[in-house]
């Protein structure tokens, strides 16, 4: 078997680290061919004294942490990268958790010639206990807050332009460069359109599955996704051909109701347009929610998915909106 490095960025993960590197221990893929480097942008949490704490009692399990003193993701990547050793890099993050077969999957579709970069299906799980919490983890999985982006939900294997995280041989390093330093967030899409922009394959596959931590609430939400469509105008601008329809919806519709806000006040039509097209998206919102609040018996969520939502919707549009005003 091949060494395989396992690249974390991390900065405050005290509450999640454990878990992630218990995870990584309970791999099926042998310890002794998996090595963990954790980037971290200077914690000033317990992060490194969990980390400590996990090699004492876990002692056979090679676990590296470099400074990442950028403090930013992208950089974080770069500099673990320089320490990695291994034939086989995968990426995850502090708030995952790999499922066991996760590493060996990853491997054998690299191996087995399936795409340049390889991935799979997030299960995405509250941060927390409240309300609101399992809302926002509903939220993030459901196709009307999220699209198509079929890495939250599919069970079909295939091309995709993206997956979370990420697995690589070194060698794609050497031939597409490393991670862009000037994005500060979707620097893993602009490296997956560099991939494909030189005939390289991403492939999802939906047997290599992690669990992924949402925000735990709307403050925390609102701030992650205005940066995901600020920065996501800024890879565009190097990669114009990559824009979905999932990205262009929420833009467009922010910008036409601020435009219908502003026309309300001199023209009754706009200020009613304004209303009927609020109206029709909360109902959809609404009636969109009721499969996820029957199933998990709480009728709560008919509140908390569409206000998840529309703080994903609004935030992404009006952080990309603002990026094309923002010198």
């Amino acid at each position: 078997m091949s060494l395989v490095s396992i690249i974390v960025p991390c900065y405050n993960e005290e509450a999640t680290i454990r878990l992630l590197l218990k995870s990584i221990y309970a791999q099926s893929y042998p310890h002794h061919e998996i090595e963990v480097i954790l980037a971290d942008g200077m914690s000033t949490d317990q992060t490194r004294s969990e980390v400590a704490a996990f090699r004492k009692e876990f002692p056979d399990l090679l676990v590296k942490v470099v400074d990442n003193p950028k403090r930013i993701i992208p950089a974080a990547l770069n500099f673990a990268l320089e320490a990695a050793q291994g034939e086989f890099i995968i990426r995850l993050d502090g708030h995952s958790m790999p499922y066991p077969e996760y590493v060996e999957r990853c491997v054998a579709d690299l191996e087995g010639g399936k795409g340049d970069n390889v991935g799979g299906v997030w299960e995405i799980h509250p941060a927390g206990e409240s309300w609101i919490a399992r809302s926002i983890a509903a939220a993030a999985a459901h196709p009307f807050g999220v699209g198509d982006a079929l890495y939250r939900f599919t069970d079909q294997a295939g091309t995709v332009d993206t997956v979370p995280f990420g697995a690589f041989r070194r060698s794609l390093f050497e031939e597409v460069g490393h991670f862009n330093e000037n994005l500060l967030t979707n620097e893993d899409y602009e490296f997956n359109s560099r991939i494909r922009q030189r005939g390289g394959v991403v492939w999802l596959d939906p047997a290599i599955r992690s669990v992924y931590f949402a925000r735990s609430d709307l403050g925390a939400l609102a701030k992650q996704y205005w940066r995901y469509g600020y920065w996501k105008l800024r890879m565009l601008r190097r990669f114009p051909g990559t824009l979905r329809w999932r990205q262009a919806l929420p833009p467009l519709f922010v910008s036409g109701c601020l435009g219908l806000a502003l026309l309300s006040s001199l023209w009754l039509t706009a200020r009613w347009m304004l209303v009927i097209i609020l109206i029709l998206y909360f109902t959809l919102l609404v009636l969109s929610s009721l499969p996820v609040a029957y199933r998990q018996k709480d009728p709560r969520l008919l509140i908390g998915i569409p206000l998840a939502i529309t703080t994903m919707h609004f935030f992404w549009g009006a952080g990309f909106l603002w990026s094309l005003i923002d010198k």
